[in-house]
């Protein structure tokens, strides 16, 4: 059933037209021969105060007003970033109850960035935007990239994990591949939501060049490469202002610096000051905590920072439209390219293309940690029996996790597709091993799941192990899951380890059965105490709808694993940088005191680390990881030759270009990533021992050899002086390390900066 305003925009277009048809003048603002921005100052120029005011902010939980009186539509927004989220009533959470809001599931960001291919992003991106497009969507709202700086961080599995080099490339096709469709991005949470926990009521303080060079790239790459069309503001505080009415973030940087055109919206509940939304740099605001409808005003929405107390404000003379007018420029900005673009494309939803790419993704992304005396890929000649174990087996993941839930036209569970892809030829019998979370509601959405288990956790764990011995191979399924304090919007993990006593679990399996491969679907690193029993590792992340099909694949070996870590699996938690230099989750004497508990009591977050984050930290420190980022095997071996470089010496204005060939010197067709590190041999300041300035995925046959190439200029060289406030590439000597993991560098060469 359409919404009134729904109705009265499509009623003002049609009026519009039909004015626009017997007077023979076509409003400049609707005349699509008109300059862009000429057609913007027209239809400003027309607009009444209350109907610039009433753009800036929302009208229901997605969606914010156009004009009507001018034909100008209103904005739909929805999550999320892999996949397009169900429909909610128009004033409330609940679910709408929509029977046509199905959708197709992608892999989680993590497993995106797995793939370490650009193309994947590029085709992700894509299909998501048609499916935005196919419901009328105007802005999705991802995707995100924030850096993976702590495996407790709940939120982790939305991004694109450690390095903001690797983020960098792999967001930008993606923005493009959506907004091919007329659909926005919305890139996430800018900037500086590095964990859940005191998420609202907390101040990140980093250093500027620790900001420039970690925090700030996929978001610099987001707008000036990709052209997202927006970005969202965060929750925390930083330099004591909130990041979604922040005049450092909005304004100094991302629309003076790098001269963002495009329009900033808040995260749902992000804006809490009407006078600092107004000067420092928030453009549309949305989901503000004005609990206008339970206090009884007829629109909560008029009650918003940027609605009537704004236009109050002018009205008293208080401030002026100076602001209001760039503000609506950018919204009109971006309706020309969404929702007043003719040119769009319809769209599509759950088409066998998409399909498709998401089990490409997935297969992709998934990442073969370990496989010690080759126990995949599965000798189906050999498996007569297979035995599966672990309740992610047969656990639903594409609900829950936080706004990123999804009501999906099917989830093809672990277990389904090892039995569609092994079944005729062998006997897969389950066993669940442990019991984790039971739930199957989460945000409203039912997955329909009901696991409650009365057995005990001794009966359980003699029939997963009697099972195992019976069996020819045994594939765990376990890790974590989507409920809340795992891998979940809103608070973070309790601990580094499994939860529900899987580690006991694999212990025994692997007494049990040799033949062993551990399965972990996670979008973060856990502790593996049973690292050293255990043969083979998988790393498969959520895999959205074609998630059991993507494993199965991978496990037959119709799919060669090519995935690579995006971010460095600790040993233990105090091997990573945050835990063991920088504050989490937060300054302990402030902890202690019960800072953080409201807005008005922010808690510090220091971030003492610095630069060293992730594999930065580890390699420089030379603390050893359990796994360590770029790190993926595959079923068959690759040879590195020599690295070469065009020169030896480069000017600073200049590039220098180094090759290296990669060989598949196995009998399996497969795809290897040759990673291009950059080593600061002497610096007069604090470098990481490497970082990651290129990468290239290979896709290879038996005995193929490939030249893979990169170019580099003095950008790869430089770090972010703060007091010049500018990147500098100090003259010296250079290392170029090429490899496939960041530690495993295979081949080097040196070079000189003049």
């Amino acid at each position: 059933m359409l919404k009134k305003t729904a109705i009265i925009s499509l009623f003002t277009l049609i009026s519009a037209s039909y004015m626009a048809q017997n007077t023979k003048t076509i409003p400049v603002y609707l005349d699509e021969t008109k300059p862009v921005e000429q057609r913007i100052q027209d239809a400003l120029s027309k607009m009444t105060l209350e109907e610039k005011i009433a753009m800036l902010h929302a009208q229901s939980k997605f969606s914010s007003p156009g004009v009507p009186r001018l034909g100008i539509p209103e904005f739909w927004t929805t999550d999320g970033p892999h996949g397009v989220r169900s429909e909610v009533k128009w004033d409330e959470w609940d679910q709408a109850g929509w029977t046509n809001d199905s959708i197709i599931a992608y892999p989680a960001l993590t497993a995106l960035s797995a793939t370490w291919n650009k193309n994947m992003s590029w085709n992700y991106g894509k299909a998501l935007g048609e499916e935005a497009r196919y419901r009328k969507k105007d802005i999705l709202l991802g995707p995100g990239v924030n850096i993976y700086r702590t495996p407790l961080n709940g939120r982790n599995f939305e991004y694109m994990g450690e390095d903001p080099f690797l983020t960098s490339k792999m967001v930008v096709p993606y923005i493009k591949g959506v907004q091919s469709n007329g659909v926005a991005t919305s890139v996430k949470h800018y900037a500086l939501n590095n964990q859940e926990m005191f998420r609202h009521t907390s101040n990140v303080i980093v250093d500027d060049r620790t900001l420039y060079e970690i925090y700030l790239p996929p978001f610099k790459a987001a707008v000036t490469e990709g052209d997202s069309w927006t970005i969202m503001g965060a929750y925390d505080m930083y330099k004591g202002q909130y990041a979604s009415q922040n005049q450092y973030l909005l304004n100094d940087i991302l629309k003076k610096e790098w001269n963002y055109k495009g329009v900033v919206l808040s995260d749902w509940g992000a804006v809490n000051n009407t006078e600092q939304a107004i000067h420092n740099g928030l453009d549309l605001e949305f989901g503000s905590w004005t609990n206008g409808l339970s206090e009884g005003h007829s629109n909560a929405y008029d009650s918003y920072y940027l609605a009537q107390p704004y236009l109050k404000l002018i009205k008293e003379g208080k401030v002026g439209t100076k602001e209001l007018d760039d503000k609506v420029t950018r919204l009109l900005r971006l309706a020309y390219k969404t929702t007043m673009n003719r040119n769009k494309p319809f769209g599509n939803i759950a088409s066998e293309e998409h399909k498709a790419v998401a089990k490409e993704i997935g297969e992709e992304g998934i990442v073969l940690l370990k496989n010690q005396g080759n126990v995949l890929p599965i000798d189906i000649n050999k498996a007569k029996k297979i035995a599966v174990i672990g309740e992610n087996a047969i656990k639903i993941m594409t609900v829950g996790g936080g706004s990123s839930s999804l009501k999906v036209k099917y989830e093809t569970l672990p277990l389904d597709g090892i039995k569609a892809r092994f079944g005729k030829q062998a006997d897969v019998q389950y066993a669940r091993g442990y019991v984790g979370d039971i739930g199957g509601e989460y945000n409203g959405v039912k997955s329909g799941q009901n696991l409650k288990e009365d057995r005990s956790p001794e009966v359980l764990l003699e029939e997963a192990v009697a099972l195992a011995k019976s069996s020819d191979y045994v594939i765990f399924v376990g890790g974590l899951n989507k409920a809340d304090f795992q891998d979940s919007e809103g608070n973070d993990r309790k601990s580094y380890g499994l939860p529900y006593n899987q580690d006991q679990v694999i212990s025994a399996l692997a007494k049990a059965n040799k033949n062993l491969a551990v399965v972990l679907v996670s979008g973060n690193a856990v502790a593996m105490p049973w690292v050293k029993e255990v043969p083979t590792i998988v790393q498969a992340w959520y895999l959205g709808s074609e998630a059991g099909n993507s494993l199965a694949a991978v496990l037959a070996g119709d799919a060669n694993p090519s995935g690579k870590l995006p971010f460095t699996f600790p040993v233990k938690l105090e091997d990573n940088a945050a835990h063991q230099m920088g504050e989490y989750p937060g300054n302990k004497e402030e902890l202690a005191a019960g800072k953080g508990k409201d807005q008005k009591n922010p808690i510090n977050i220091k971030y003492n680390e610095g630069i060293l984050v992730g594999y930065r930290w580890h390699d420089t420190k030379k603390i050893k990881p359990l796994f360590s980022f770029g790190h993926g095997l595959s079923y068959t071996t690759f040879e590195f030759g020599k690295a070469k470089a065009d020169k030896k010496d480069m000017s600073q204005d200049d590039k220098i270009t180094f090759t290296v060939t990669v060989k598949n010197t196995g009998k399996k067709a497969g795809a290897e990533v040759a990673q291009l590190y950059i080593s600061d041999l002497k610096s007069s300041v604090q470098r990481p021992a490497k970082e990651l300035k290129g990468f290239e995925k290979v896709f290879l046959n038996p005995g193929e050899e490939k030249e893979v190439t990169f170019t580099i200029d003095k950008t790869a060289l430089s770090f972010f002086d703060a007091e010049k406030h500018d990147w500098v590439a100090e003259p010296g000597d250079f290392e170029a390390l090429i490899g496939n993991s960041s530690d495993a560098i295979k081949t080097k060469v040196k070079f000189t900066l003049k």
